[in-house]
């Protein structure tokens, strides 16, 4: 299974980058977030090929989901995918913009991919082993690397959203004593938790299921964990919210180890 996700996440970043380099078609939502042709053709290519290799399993996308196609998952393995997570950067010109695809079981991320395709680099789990390639030419370039989080030093580094940083988020930097952090667009933060480059990152603002997933379940394999405030591992899969629409996150706290 893995190997169909990351050949369909480098077919729908070939997509992104074709349109990245010949200006996008962008439009906006009715909560004002941009939306583009990228997002909407890399989408169809990622449904096609799981609906063509995976027929049992559903599938949560973004862009169907924002469409009202939102299929039954009770009690089933599902799907979740970003098919262009990082929109703002992508518009932006930055490269922080990646293809998100994560398998669900019980709530739980067990497999997942992202790539960043103007980075040229590719993340995979599954198995509870975490992987990382460099992309050339469409196609994984020499073996893949297993990556884990590192422990965590005196001086912690933390990553931050770049768009939807908070007063929250700066406030619990600074009740930890964590002085050193960096914004970084999309799930990237979730892989350099995972590879290692960096050690925590706290989110006080709204995301979405299919943001986290897949950079989720590369974390998880790699030995590290995402916690809610309450300090109990993200689930997936979360339906009629008393607070909040389907598929939302609450705030949370990812780590490497401690």
């Amino acid at each position: 299974m893995l190997e169909t996700l990351e050949r369909s996440a480098l077919a729908a970043g070939r997509a992104i980058l074709d349109i990245y380099n010949a200006g996008p078609a962008i439009s906006y939502k009715a909560d004002t977030s941009p939306v583009t042709d990228a997002d909407h053709g890399a989408e169809r290519i990622i449904l096609a090929d799981l609906t063509a290799s995976f027929p049992d399993i559903p599938v949560i996308a973004e862009e169907a989901v924002a469409a009202g196609h939102v299929p039954d998952i009770s009690g089933k393995r599902f799907f979740l995918v970003d098919p262009l997570d990082g929109t703002k950067e992508f518009v932006g010109r930055n490269s922080d913009f990646t293809v998100n695809i994560a398998l669900i079981e019980e709530g739980v991320p067990v497999a997942g991919v992202v790539y960043a395709p103007a980075l040229g680099i590719l993340y995979s789990a599954s198995s509870k082993k975490a992987k990382k390639a460099l992309i050339e030419d469409d196609h994984i370039a020499g073996p893949q690397a297993v990556i884990g989080c590192r422990i965590c030093g005196d001086r912690p580094l933390a990553l931050t959203s770049r768009w939807h940083n908070s007063a929250e988020t700066i406030a619990y930097l600074a009740d930890h004593g964590i002085t050193d952090y960096e914004a970084v667009g999309s799930s990237l933060k979730f892989c350099l938790l995972a590879e290692g480059l960096a050690d925590i990152y706290p989110r006080f603002s709204r995301t979405m299921e299919w943001d986290t997933a897949a950079g989720d379940a590369i974390l998880r394999a790699a030995g590290g964990e995402t916690l809610t405030m309450e300090g109990s591992p993200l689930t997936y899969g979360k339906r009629n919210q008393d607070h909040d629409s389907d598929f939302a996150n609450p705030w949370f706290v990812a780590r490497g180890r401690p």
